[in-house]
Order: C-alpha cells, then sequence, then structure tokens
C-alpha cells in the first residue's frame, strides 16, 4: 500500500481583528516596552458575570497560545481563553467620551450592566 498524505487546510484564526483593531496594536507595538514581542488577549475571571476581557504586553511565547500576525505586529489569544472567543471579532472604537477594545462575542450568553464582563 502506498502511503498518502493528508494536506491540511489552514485553520481560521480563533478572532478576527478588524482594521480599526489592526491599527490599534499597531500603536501599542510603536510604544511597546523594549522586550514586548507582541499583545495578547485574555479572558481573567473577574467583573460580576464571571470573564473579563483583557489586553496586555506579552514577552514571551507560550505554545498553547494562538499567534495571528497583524501588519502592525503580533497578536496572542490566551491557550485557555480560545473556547470562549473563537468566532469574535474585536474592534477599536473611539467616540467622544471613551475609547477601548470591542468584542462581539457569538459566545457570550450575558454580560454584566457595565460591559466589562461577560458570560458564557
Amino acid at each position: 500500500m502506498e502511503a498518502t498524505t493528508a494536506t491540511r487546510r489552514p485553520r481560521p484564526a480563533a478572532i478576527t481583528l478588524t482594521p480599526g483593531a489592526e491599527q490599534r496594536v499597531a500603536k501599542l507595538m510603536a510604544q511597546a516596552p523594549a522586550d514586548a514581542i507582541g499583545v495578547k488577549l485574555s479572558t481573567p475571571r473577574r467583573g460580576c458575570s464571571g470573564l473579563a476581557y483583557s489586553v496586555d504586553y506579552v514577552t514571551a511565547e507560550d505554545k498553547f497560545d494562538e499567534k495571528i500576525e497583524t501588519p502592525g505586529g503580533t497578536f496572542y489569544v490566551d491557550g485557555g481563553s480560545i473556547l470562549y472567543l473563537i468566532g469574535s471579532v474585536m474592534d477599536w472604537r473611539e467616540d467622544d467620551f471613551t475609547a477601548g477594545f470591542v468584542f462581539e462575542n457569538p459566545n457570550a450568553k450575558g454580560s454584566c450592566g457595565c460591559g466589562e464582563s461577560f458570560t458564557v
């Protein structure tokens, strides 16, 4: 029998960054500490609904993290958070009163009144 090699199609990223989010990642990386290798999204337990979105600089690559190359730098998604974020869209929005990342997460079943945390 002849051995066959299956070709795997590339799997889609766990999260999609809008052009606005990519521009913000680029801006963050332009002013990042010297040891930062990228920006990382995680979902630590906090807030009244249970989970929150947290975006921080990362200084070391974790083999379980999802790695997404953007025009402005590397964006990581915490390996322990991926299941809560699959199919999400991350955007950066600014208006006269607020500025921040905004998430459209199809896995979120609810969020707190202030919008800082969510539940799955």
